[in-house]
Formats: C-alpha cells, sequence, structure tokens
C-alpha cells in the first residue's frame, strides 16, 4: 500500500500473504475509516490475485486491534449515513469470509470490538497465551452492540448462549477462556518463535474450521429462542431499564427475531447498531469513555515508582497497600501492632488470589506485600501514604515525624477524605511536599482516586501523584483543597436530603427505589449503611451542617450499619434486609434526591474545587455510580435545559426550605 497505510503486506516462500496492521502514530490498532478503506483495497487485490493463504498480524506490542476508534464516532448523526458505514465494514468482513483461500487471524494480546470481528471473520484465530482478560465485545458498555457481523459468526462458533453472554456483559476473557470456549482455535507460548510455523500449518493442512456443537446450534431454532430469550430478558430487566440502557435489550430482540438466519441477522444487526448509535445513552456512555480516557491521560510519563510505605494497617492502609502489591509496587505496611494488620493481609490475600490466576504471580505479589511495624523502610520509599484516623492532630504530628524521615524526592501523601491538605501541612516545615491522595472504599472496585492540591503543594509533587494514580491502574481526578474535595461534597448533599425524606416519613426502601428508578445503582440509605453511619454523621459535620437528628441518633445506639448487622437496615450475610411491600416514590422524593445532587456539582465547579465541567461529571460517575447513561450530573442538567433545572430547584426551596437554593454557577454556565 502507499505510504501513510496501516497495512503492510508481505509474501513468503510459501505464497502465505502476511497482513500487519500498525496504526500510525498510535501505541494500538484501531480500525479508523482510513484503516478500513485501504483494507478493503487489500481485500479486493487479493481476490484478484489470491495467495495461497493469508495472515492477519499486529506490529503493535499492546495487541491485535482494540476496535473501532471512538474518536470518529461524533462524526455523523444521521441514521443512512452510519448505516451507510456500518454496511461498508460488514462487507469487508465478508470479502475476509470468502476468500478463496485459508485465513487466519493472528492474535496477540487485546482484541476487542471490531478486532474480534475481523478474527472470527477469519477461518482460524490462533493466539499467543496470557492471563491477561483480553478478548471481548465491549460495544454494550457504549450503548451499542457489534456492527461488523460479530454478532452472528460468534454465535455460529461458539453457540448463542455463550455468545451473548459476551455481548451483553461486555466482560473480558483470557486466551485460555477463549480457547475452552472454541472461540480461539489454537494457543500458542507467549513469545512462541514457532507461531510461523503453526500459522502455515494450518494454511497448508486446511483443517476443518470449529462451529458451535449441534445441542448448542439447535438452541437457534424458534421454541428455544423464546424460553432463553424470555429467561435472560427478565435477568436483564431486574438489573436495569431499557429506557437507560437499551443496548443489552436490542442484542436480545435480535437473536430472538432472527436467530442465526445470515442474510437477516447482517441487516437487522446494521439497523440495530445505527438506531442505538442515535440514542441519548449510547452518546452519554461514549461520553463515559471519553471521560475515563481523559482522567488517564492527565498522568505524564514520570519516572516509575517502585516502592511505597502505607501508613495506617484499617480498612483503607490495607487494601491501598495490597492494591499497590497488585500492581507491581513494593510495598510496606505500617501500624502499631500486627493484630492491627492481620484482617487487611487476608484481604490482600484474597485479592491476589481473584485478581491473579497464576499461582507464580499470586506468589510475586504476596512477597511485594510486606509489614514494616518500626517504619524502617520509610526513608527508602518512593511514596509514603498516611492512612490514619481522621484526627486533624494525630496527622499533623506523624507528619512532623515523616517529613523528617523521608527522601528528598519521596511523595509524601495523606489519604484524607475530608480535611484540608493546608491544615495538616501546617505541622511541616516543607508543606509543598504534601499532597493528598485520596482513595475509595472498596479501593479494589472504586476506579477513582481524588489527587488534592493544597494551596502550597508543588507542581512537581502533583503531578508525580497524578502518574502514581495512573501507574496503579487508578483514574487520577485533580482537585483543589477545600472541604470533602469533589465526591463527598456532591454526595453529602444528596445523602442528607436522603434522611430528611426518611424523618419526613418516607420508608428507606422507597427512598431507595426512587434513586435507583433514576438509575443509581445503590439507594442513599442503603448506601449510608454501608459507608457507616458514623462515617456519614463526620462527613457532614466537617461541612459546618446540622446533621438529621436521625443520623445522631443511630450513632449513639451503636446502629452503624452494615459493618454492626444493623442501621437503618438490618444485615444478614452483609445483605440488608428490604421490606417487599412500600409506597412507590413520588415526584417530589425523586427530585429533592437528585436536584440536591445536581445543585451541589454546580456549586463544587462554580467554586473552583475543579477547573472544569467534565471533571466534575468524571468525579461523580466515577466515584459514586451515578447513572452513567445521563453522561454526568451537569450533562444531565443541559439536557434537561438549565432553565428548567433552576425552576425546578426554586420551586423546591420554597417548599422544601433553603437547601435547594440555586447554586449561583448556573447563570455561568454556557450552554
Amino acid at each position: 500500500m502507499e505510504n501513510g497505510s496501516a497495512w503492510h503486506s508481505k509474501i513468503d516462500n510459501n505464497k502465505i500473504c502476511w497482513l500487519a496492521f500498525d496504526t500510525p502514530n498510535k501505541s494500538a490498532n484501531v480500525l479508523s475509516e482510513k484503516a478500513l478503506i485501504d483494507l478493503d483495497k487489500i481485500l479486493d487485490e487479493l481476490h484478484l490475485n489470491t495467495p495461497r493463504g493469508l495472515v492477519f498480524t499486529s506490529s503493535k506490542k499492546t495487541g491485535f486491534i482494540l476496535g473501532a476508534d471512538i474518536n470518529e464516532f461524533t462524526n455523523s448523526h444521521k441514521f443512512d449515513d452510519i448505516y451507510k458505514a456500518t454496511i461498508f465494514g460488514q462487507s469487508i468482513m465478508n470479502k475476509i469470509e470468502n476468500l478463496r483461500c485459508p485465513t487466519v487471524a493472528l492474535l496477540n494480546g487485546f482484541t476487542l470490538g471490531g478486532g474480534l470481528e475481523l478474527a472470527l471473520s477469519c477461518d482460524y484465530i490462533i493466539s499467543t497465551d496470557s492471563n491477561k482478560k483480553c478478548l471481548g465485545f465491549p460495544e454494550v458498555k457504549l450503548g451499542l452492540l457489534p456492527g461488523f457481523g460479530g454478532y452472528l459468526r460468534s454465535i455460529k462458533k461458539i453457540g448463542p448462549i455463550s455468545a451473548l453472554d459476551l455481548m451483553l456483559t461486555g466482560k473480558f476473557i483470557t486466551p485460555k477462556q477463549a480457547f475452552n470456549l472454541k472461540l480461539i482455535d489454537v494457543l500458542t507460548p507467549w513469545d512462541s518463535s514457532d507461531n510461523k510455523e503453526i500459522v502455515a500449518e494450518y494454511i497448508l493442512s486446511k483443517p476443518k474450521k470449529t462451529q458451535a456443537k449441534w445441542y448448542l446450534r439447535i438452541l437457534n431454532f424458534l421454541p428455544f429462542r423464546i424460553l432463553i430469550y424470555l429467561s435472560i430478558k427478565n435477568r436483564i430487566r431486574k438489573k436495569i431499564r431499557s429506557t437507560h440502557y437499551p443496548a443489552p435489550f436490542s442484542i436480545l430482540n435480535l437473536w430472538k427475531n432472527y436467530g442465526s438466519n445470515k442474510r437477516k441477522a447482517h441487516i437487522e444487526s446494521a439497523k440495530s447498531f445505527c438506531h442505538l448509535y442515535l440514542t441519548d445513552s449510547s452518546k452519554n456512555l461514549i461520553r463515559v469513555y471519553k471521560l475515563s480516557d481523559t482522567l488517564k491521560s492527565l498522568a505524564s510519563k514520570e519516572k516509575k515508582l517502585n516502592k511505597a510505605h502505607i501508613i495506617g494497617g484499617g480498612t483503607m492502609g490495607a487494601d491501598i497497600a495490597s492494591w499497590c502489591a497488585l500492581k507491581g509496587i513494593h510495598t510496606n505496611l505500617q501500624d502499631k501492632d500486627i493484630n492491627f494488620l492481620q484482617p487487611g493481609l487476608k484481604r490482600a490475600k484474597k485479592l491476589f488470589k481473584s485478581k491473579l490466576k497464576n499461582e507464580s504471580d499470586i506468589l510475586d505479589a504476596s512477597k511485594r506485600l510486606n509489614v514494616d511495624l518500626l517504619g524502617e523502610k520509610i526513608k527508602s520509599a518512593d511514596i509514603i501514604i498516611e492512612a490514619i484516623t481522621e484526627d486533624l492532630k494525630a496527622k499533623q504530628e506523624l507528619f512532623k515525624s515523616i517529613e523528617n524521615e523521608a527522601s528528598s524526592s519521596a511523595i509524601i501523601a495523606t489519604n484524607t477524605s475530608s480535611i484540608k491538605i493546608e491544615d495538616i501541612a501546617k505541622s511541616m516545615s516543607q508543606p509543598e511536599r504534601l499532597v493528598g491522595i485520596h482513595f475509595f472504599n472498596p479501593v479494589h472496585r472504586l476506579p477513582l482516586v481524588e489527587i488534592v492540591k493544597g494551596k502550597q503543594t508543588s507542581k512537581q509533587i502533583y503531578d508525580a501523584a497524578i502518574s502514581y494514580v495512573a501507574q496503579i491502574g487508578k483514574l487520577p481526578l485533580p482537585c483543589n483543597s477545600a472541604p470533602g474535595f469533589v465526591v463527598n461534597r456532591i454526595l453529602a448533599p444528596y445523602m442528607n436530603q436522603a434522611l430528611v425524606c426518611l424523618m419526613d416519613g418516607y420508608k428507606p426502601e422507597t427512598i431507595d427505589k426512587a434513586a435507583k428508578d433514576f438509575g443509581m445503582p445503590t439507594g442513599p440509605i442503603e448506601l449510608a449503611d454501608r459507608i457507616g453511619l458514623d462515617i456519614a454523621l463526620h462527613v457532614v459535620e466537617v461541612f459546618g451542617a446540622t446533621p438529621p437528628d436521625i443520623l445522631k441518633t443511630k450513632v449513639i445506639a451503636g446502629e452503624l450499619g452494615a459493618k454492626t448487622g444493623k442501621g437503618f437496615y438490618t444485615f444478614v450475610k452483609n445483605r440488608p434486609k428490604k421490606s417487599s411491600k412500600f409506597p412507590n416514590p413520588d415526584k417530589d422524593l425523586s427530585d429533592r434526591l437528585i436536584y440536591s445532587l445536581l445543585n451541589e456539582s454546580m456549586s463544587c465547579l462554580d467554586d473552583g474545587v475543579v477547573n472544569n465541567m467534565d471533571l466534575i461529571d468524571a468525579a461523580v460517575i466515577f466515584g459514586t455510580g451515578f447513572a452513567p447513561f445521563t453522561g454526568g450530573p451537569l450533562n444531565y442538567a443541559k439536557s434537561i435545559g438549565i432553565d428548567h433545572v433552576v425552576d425546578r430547584l426554586e420551586s423546591l426551596e420554597k417548599s422544601f426550605g433553603s437547601d435547594f437554593r440555586p447554586s449561583k454557577g448556573w447563570k455561568k454556565l454556557t450552554i
């Protein structure tokens, strides 16, 4: 191909064409419009001058193909244009499938979305082995479905149950798991020099193509389809609403209506893709994906850290330490007594076993996590994170001591959730060295970490903290020091309003249903119980607000939520016991909850805690689980109209008090 093409072909002595994909100026391969056009031309040439075999390979160390270029997704807004592009993509995959020679996809890591669809168009899929979960159809997480024919080809190759599971969940699987599903035909060692020989042998011997077993194929017949469709649909409806997330239901309906009918399934999957692409849900989920990329891109390519020292062996400290060790950092965990550390060390073992499938990797991670009761390793640490109790004096005394022991190049950080960085740094002779690195609980599950800049924090330390968070696979959210920072500040009025509604006579179950009906993952009453009512009380007090009496009463009684077995709910095996009979929420209740959160989001932006709207939306989505299909609280406010939001807040203020007084920032927001 001409210069600038991502495709590079070579014919070997066996007359096999090796077609290497290498997207220019990117670390990973993506199927951009240009890449597809170039591939289409190459395939036309190969149909005229057919080689003995065709092998797709990647020149990237990061993997095979990540899928379509997400940055091109917002270029078109017309159904006909999107449909034309989708059908063009399908035609390319059909050309691969219809070549008059054996075709092989040689995978070497991440193979996602359109990349997996291309692989499935080949006669055989050969992959290097790995423990990484690197194969899947993530389209559903963008509110879409596989549009280039992967829907049908995956069903034909591994059967509808396994194929639907991949498409409906968007989960990634390892090459070994894919091999067990028969999605991959051959597994080879990671750096095998025999790969070319194995591929050549497949092309020359032309073994029978893999297809689903007969007992899986018959599930595509209509009677079976209906039964399976109803079962899966009922399970999905318990978790999500079709109005919020239409993609899983579209995938199911596509299979129910057309099964494995090749002609109809291809056309209808293209139509479904286009309809989904034009929904607000998909636009907002793509926005969420880009917000994640934005946070990742904030990290500069600083020198990677090798040694971490965590002080405080409670839930947060121990879990931060185990996460660091999991991500390859040699970590020391310090507390006053080994008995304080034992629960956290047990959780670390469970974490390593759940995240690492290889026994040697588990052992290596365990070796990277060590106990240092006396803090002897502080001096050699690249980063020191304090995670002790939320007591200002205790933190000040600790940092005064740490500052004298730490290396001059070390990052010194606090995991405080509410105390201002400037207040903690008052005890330090070099307050510019202190930065906030605020993780959320549970550490292993929540991706966001707030990087909090005090008034004196140096840019060098701040940037290094952001890079560290990216290094351990988390999303860094830069913000300025202020009470509650971003997430807790925005969450506090929402939680507080839920408790006020409880005092007004609403049932806990009704309040939680109002939030979940909107799209929140967990209702605020259950969330308060899970956070801990003592912690919830502390957060309210940090903001100088008057805690609801019902919250103070529970804390005084020792009913602190899930950790004590009783809060607003009674917990059995860490599950809240909820009544099945309770009144449905009314509009006032729903609006009191959601609009309190929207209003505080705007106030947080207006006060300069973060410097743009995207960071607010990212913080609330990745830090609280705020309904992703909305694109974030401020994006949602813009979608329903700023004037409408202000009018509703003014109405709520008249009915329920000054908590709903509209933020001054609404007037400044550019629509």
